[in-house]
């Protein structure tokens, strides 16, 4: 994989967390907090739970409806 394979999993990545955020909390502030560390809440929101039972694909779905 070289670099710009890597970028832009980055970058998807990074707007999925941004769907999350938004899906879960309607915030600004969140929002903007959640961007600035995304890497981190993307594994929180992995390990507490919020993405399991399909809601890792009902989400985006969420916004394309």
């Amino acid at each position: 994989m070289n670099n710009r394979d890597k970028s832009i999993i980055y970058f998807i990545l990074g707007l999925y967390t941004l769907m999350i955020s938004w899906y879960y909390n309607h915030s600004i502030v969140w929002l903007i907090i959640h961007y600035i560390f995304w890497p981190v809440y993307l594994i929180y929101e992995l390990l507490t739970g919020h993405l399991s039972h399909g809601m890792w694909k009902t989400i985006p779905e969420s916004y394309f409806k």
